[in-house]
């Protein structure tokens, strides 16, 4: 009976997140995330470990270092050791004034 409250709940949180994990070509759910890790189904990911990015559907939020944490209640806990912000832009090595122009037109 437990066993089957625990898939039940389990289930509940798959439906609920739209995060995932990707390592080695693989795709994990992630059932729940935190500032300092966050957690898979330890059938899914026993072995998830070193440099992973992170997914909100098809964005990429992050890139991260992880260490396997702990196992409890069917779930495997992996902790950031690294964990920065993915960005769709290379970073710029100048600053940019916000009130700067976008383009220039030229005349005739």
């Amino acid at each position: 009976m437990l066993e089957g409250l625990q898939k039940a709940r389990k289930a509940d949180l798959r439906r609920k997140n739209r995060l995932r994990v990707e390592a080695n070509g693989e795709s994990y759910k992630i059932l729940r995330f935190q500032d300092d890790g966050f957690t898979v189904d330890s059938d899914d990911a026993p072995n998830l470990r070193g440099l992973v990015d992170i997914f909100d559907g098809g964005r990429h939020l992050y890139q991260c270092l992880i260490v396997a944490s702990e196992r409890e209640n069917g779930e495997m806990r992996f902790d950031f050791k690294r964990n920065t912000m993915a960005s769709d832009k290379a970073p710029l090595d100048f600053y940019r004034d916000p009130e700067a122009p976008i383009a220039l037109l030229g005349s005739k």
